[in-house]
């Protein structure tokens, strides 16, 4: 049995059966968790920022007229509920390296590489941490999210030209700082 599409559940709860949206927050949860991590880094922040996404959704779903995707529609409350999040907290230059992204390198059986792999991980997050707050966003959404920039411009409400910009500059700062990583990184210990 194929699932139901997103439109429809969204009328159903719409309609007054709220069973629907349980079914909208199973497709959706850990995606949106994903999207909030990535921006405000601490687990917990985005624990917070999922249940605060899918309220809000559930209390706007009457305004929802189906002109972009549920997620891309839902991705967009995410996204401004973490930089809300960021703005709010006043962590954006506090960030700890350690909670920034999830994993993306993956484990291996020579703990060589593995501390390798996790000191690579740890000057991205670095790399990642000083961009700009719009260009972090839009750096994440492109990079680890794959979208598109029509997507992007939909969940950020920005031309598609201003966000190639945008992650033009974040991607070159990232290229330059991760080189500067990796020549450090080359240089052998002196006694």
């Amino acid at each position: 049995m194929e699932p139901r599409p997103d439109i429809e559940l969204v009328q159903e709860v719409q309609n007054g059966r709220r069973h629907a949206f349980a079914e909208l927050m199973r497709r959706y949860q850990e995606r949106v968790y994903w999207v909030a991590r990535r921006i405000v880094g601490s687990h917990d922040d985005a624990d917070d920022i999922v249940q605060e996404t899918f309220v809000k959704a559930y209390l706007s779903l009457g305004e929802f007229r189906g002109d972009s995707s549920f997620y891309t529609w839902i991705y967009r409350i995410a996204v401004n509920m973490s930089l809300n999040a960021l703005r709010k907290r006043k962590i954006w230059s506090h960030l700890q390296e350690s909670q920034l992204l999830t994993r993306i390198f993956s484990s291996s059986d020579d703990p060589g590489k593995d501390l390798e792999d996790s000191e690579m991980e740890t000057a991205l997050q670095r790399v990642i941490a000083k961009l700009p707050r719009k260009q972090k966003a839009v750096f994440v959404m492109r990079y680890f999210d794959e979208m598109t920039y029509k997507e992007i411009g939909i969940v950020l409400n920005t031309s598609e030209g201003g966000l190639k910009a945008n992650y033009f500059h974040a991607l070159r700062k990232v290229r330059q700082h991760m080189r500067h990583e990796i020549q450090n990184k080359e240089k052998p210990f002196h006694d």
